[in-house]
């Protein structure tokens, strides 16, 4: 009982840190892109030990507030918390992921069809690869091959806000196909999809990407 009511402290003055820290980045302590204080400094600052600031640090590293360059610091990413997005996806309805994916997905797909580069496309095919390898395996590895696939065609749109939005977005995806995979058979017609899907964007035809993707999210 002792150690439990050790670690609720610890972990209590950890997120007293975090709520610090973000309070620091809301009011301009440091701009976009600033490097941040070191450890150490930030323990002074806020009197607290550098161990209760690094693992704060981790959890802003997590939420993608803050960005750690291994051996030059930590910078400022954002000042909003995208976490609050992502919890917020998190608790959608079935339907209304449905709903983001048809104006997310399949529209980004539709500008990957116009945008894409020869390197897009080889990247694809290794992914779609990489998922067909695990298609029939466990669902964990068959799902993050297939994340990545499905990444990358948002990507191949090159619109860097489109690719940060389904970066964050994807959490809800993997845990739709999750369910859908562990309640139902899989389907070789579904899978056949993302190869159409492929083919389209190889062809540069963004209305029959876009058709297909949609027929993926209602699959």
């Amino acid at each position: 009982m002792a150690s439990n009511g050790k670690e609720l402290v610890r972990r209590s003055l950890v997120d007293l840190a975090v709520e610090q820290l973000r309070l620091r980045i809301l009011e301009g302590a440091w701009q976009v892109g600033q490097r941040l204080p070191t450890e150490p400094e930030l323990a002074v600052e806020l009197g607290i030990s550098r161990n209760t600031v690094r693992e704060a640090m981790r959890v802003l590293a997590f939420s993608g507030v803050v960005e750690v360059r291994q051996g030059d610091g930590s910078y400022l990413r954002t000042q909003l918390d995208p976490l609050q997005a992502v919890q917020a996806m998190s608790r959608c309805s079935p339907e209304h992921a449905r709903e983001t994916r048809h104006i997310l997905e399949a529209e980004a797909i539709g500008l990957a069809a116009l945008r894409r580069t020869e390197a897009d496309l080889r990247g694809l095919r290794q992914a779609l690869e990489g998922s067909a390898r695990h298609f029939h395996g466990e669902v964990d590895a068959y799902v993050a091959c297939d994340l990545v696939f499905h990444q990358r065609l948002v990507d191949a749109a090159h619109n860097p806000a489109l690719s940060e939005l389904y970066r964050y977005f994807s959490g809800v995806v993997a845990s739709a196909l999750q369910q859908n995979l562990t309640q139902a058979p899989r389907c070789q017609s579904v899978f056949d999809l993302h190869g159409q899907i492929l083919d389209a964007i190889e062809q540069r035809d963004a209305e029959r990407a876009k058709r297909l993707s949609r027929t993926l999210i209602e699959s």
